[in-house]
């Protein structure tokens, strides 16, 4: 409402008028989705805001214009902005003096309008003039939303009641009016009770203080109390049929979802065939795609078997060259202090023959001292010299000693170091091997764990399987004849070169004269016995690795023939497992059935109920037919016989009143 308090405002000041202030304030106030304006003097430019208003006001649901007294020109801007407006359901006029514009507007606005359900238009003029309110009448025909006419004090005579009977006649919606207070007359009252022949939704017509006869009145209130006979009674036979048609309706959704759940039982079992199909070939795929997995990770774990014996035996060539390595070291290193201890036996018998040098040195100085005193001295520096050589040859064998110690345990260091690195080397390969082969394991264990896993998908290559075994029999055949082939070609070859060797002997004894000859041919003889004796060697070496490999093929088709045999056990119980479960669906499937026959002798049973139910309700809706047809007859003879006593009325009051003092007076004058 607020809104609409704003827009009433701006509206005036676009037209240079101030709005009203109690208009306003109804506008702003809370309405509750009713606007009254009773009894406020609105002004021409507040008629032309609210009529711009009105189209766009959403939340109105009444509105009271009562007393406002509104100009023609002032009505005629409301009404046209309610021609257009979608939400107003009451309208009250009451009080204003309409007269022919407004009438007019009114029939436009009946004509236009089709949310206004009530319309009061006490104490107005618009049967004054007769143009005006046929304008009215008119607007009333063409409507068919209006349920509440409110026409009491319009001053309507009985030429505007005729109109109004004439409109009447085709409203199809008007359910009561109010006309009271008029100058309807006889005539009029005529009127409205023969419009009440053909109109059938009026059920409330007042017709007190416009000098309408008894008669009429008992008339019209017995037409209304048909009309609302027959309203209730099309109301209940509407009723009922809507009940019937509701349980048709039931009956018929009920039918058609039974229909459905049957289609979709059916459906489903076709989607859970077709899954159980997707499945198989999946599983199928499933399982030649393990297959290839499976080759897959015995190639991969050949080629890391592979590498892991490469990377032994690298390990083990490293070992052997480390152990070389070491055994070198400890070669030089004993020829080194072989050396050494040579170089100080040597040192040591230099200083043992230098003492007996000096000894005897000293023994002949010492035999010459009386011959050589003079010399003393001088053999006395050269003894020290000697000693002093002495200590340090003493010295440089105690270095040299000294050395020769540190020399050898910086070897045995050295030695040690590279005992450690050996026995750490060994240590990470023994580590890296363990890992390995634990990581092999566990490989191992989880190829074994797939391959027991899988070993049940390996049906669908039992076809390959028997053709691979045929084909590695065919090969072993074929190898086995070339290899027979060849064993006959070389004992043929040694058959021959036997015959050969004789026929030689032969020779060699009958050429006993020529031995330089027969020498040279025996040796030649020789050389090519030797030769063929390699190639007998190498024949039978070929024949013997033949051998091995028929005994290998061998052993691998057996091996194959029992993992075949294993495999068609695995699939004979895959097999009959399938075969439980294909009869247990078999049986699942025949109960399907049954349910199915019961369902459709139900449906039969429904079906056929139906149809009797319906027989029945046909048979009733006739009996009512026929019931309304009965008491329209008799509404119908009523009628002529009110019509037929009316009449009688009619002439007797019409021969009283000539038959009347004042009738004979007023003859006579």
């Amino acid at each position: 409402m607020e809104r609409l308090g704003r827009e009433y405002a701006r509206l005036c000041a676009a037209a240079g008028a101030a709005p009203q202030e109690a208009v306003l304030r109804r506008l702003r106030g809370p309405g509750g989705g009713r606007l009254d304006l009773a009894a406020q003097s609105l002004s021409l430019p507040t008629c032309s805001a609210l009529g711009r208003l009105l189209p766009g006001a959403a939340p109105l649901a009444a509105l009271a214009l009562g007393d406002c007294g509104l100009s023609e020109e002032g009505v005629r801007l409301l009404l046209n902005g309610l021609c257009t407006n979608t939400t107003v359901k009451s309208l009250d006029l009451k009080g204003n003096n309409l007269r022919t514009m407004g009438a007019e507007a009114l029939g436009k606005l009946l004509r236009q309008n089709k949310s206004i359900r009530s319309l009061t238009l006490e104490w107005n003029s618009l049967g004054m003039w007769e143009e005006g309110f046929s304008f009215f009448c008119q607007g009333l025909r063409a409507n068919n939303f209006l349920q509440r006419l409110d026409l009491r004090n319009n001053q309507i005579n009985h030429q505007g009641a005729g109109e109004l009977a004439m409109a009447l006649t085709q409203n199809t919606s008007l359910q009561e009016l109010d006309l009271r207070w008029n100058n309807i007359g006889l005539l009029g009252g005529r009127a409205l009770l023969n419009c009440l022949h053909s109109n059938k939704t009026l059920k409330r017509l007042e017709l007190a203080g416009n000098n309408v006869p008894g008669d009429i009145l008992k008339a019209v209130e017995q037409a209304l109390d048909h009309n609302q006979d027959r309203e209730a009674i099309l109301s209940e036979a509407q009723n009922q049929v809507n009940i019937l048609s509701k349980e048709v309706l039931s009956l018929k959704d009920e039918k058609n979802k039974q229909f459905m759940d049957f289609v979709d039982t059916v459906d489903k079992q076709k989607e859970e065939r077709t899954r159980s199909e997707k499945m198989s070939a999946a599983r199928v795929s499933q399982l030649q795609e393990a297959l290839d997995e499976q080759y897959s990770i015995m190639n991969s774990l050949k080629t890391k078997l592979q590498m892991t014996e490469a990377a032994l035996a690298l390990s083990e060539q490293k070992v052997h060259t480390l152990g070389e390595l070491l055994s070198a070291m400890k070669q030089e290193q004993n020829s080194v202090a072989e050396s050494h201890f040579k170089e100080l036996q040597q040192q040591k018998q230099e200083g043992a023959d230098r003492e007996s040098k000096l000894l005897h040195d000293l023994s002949a100085a010492s035999e010459k001292n009386l011959l050589l005193r003079n010399q003393v001295d001088e053999l006395e520096r050269k003894c020290k010299v000697q000693q002093d050589q002495l200590f340090q040859v003493k010295q440089d064998l105690t270095n040299t000693t000294a050395e020769l110690k540190l020399r050898a345990v910086e070897a045995e260091e050295r030695l040690e170091m590279e005992k450690r690195r050996f026995k750490q080397s060994l240590e990470d390969m023994e580590s890296l091997r363990v890992k390995e082969v634990d990581r092999v394991a566990q490989q191992m264990e989880a190829s074994e764990r797939s391959m027991h896993d899988r070993i049940q998908r390996l049906e669908a290559i039992r076809i390959s399987l028997d053709e691979e075994l045929s084909q590695v029999k065919a090969a072993a055949l074929a190898e086995r004849g070339r290899a027979e082939e060849e064993l006959m070609k070389a004992r043929s070859q040694a058959r021959l070169e036997e015959q050969r060797l004789e026929h030689l002997e032969e020779k060699l004894r009958l050429m006993t004269e020529s031995r330089d000859e027969a020498q040279n041919c025996c040796l030649k003889q020789k050389e090519m016995v030797a030769e063929a004796q390699a190639k007998a060697k190498q024949l039978s070496l070929y024949a013997d690795g033949l051998k091995r490999r028929l005994e290998e093929l061998q052993q691998y088709v057996d091996r194959k023939e029992e993992e075949k045999v294993t495999e068609l056990n695995k699939v004979k119980v895959e097999l009959q497992e399938q075969i439980g479960h294909l009869e247990a669906e078999r049986t699942a499937q025949s109960g399907l059935r049954e349910k199915i026959a019961a369902l459709e002798r139900q449906l039969k049973a429904l079906s056929s109920n139906h149809r009797e139910a319906l027989l029945d309700k046909e048979g009733e809706i006739s009996l009512l037919l026929e019931k309304l047809r009965m008491k329209e007859a008799e509404i119908s003879r009523m009628r002529e016989e009110e019509a037929q006593r009316a009449s009688f009325l009619q002439n007797a009051i019409m021969a009283y009143v000539q038959g009347s003092p004042l009738g004979t007076h007023s003859s006579r004058k």
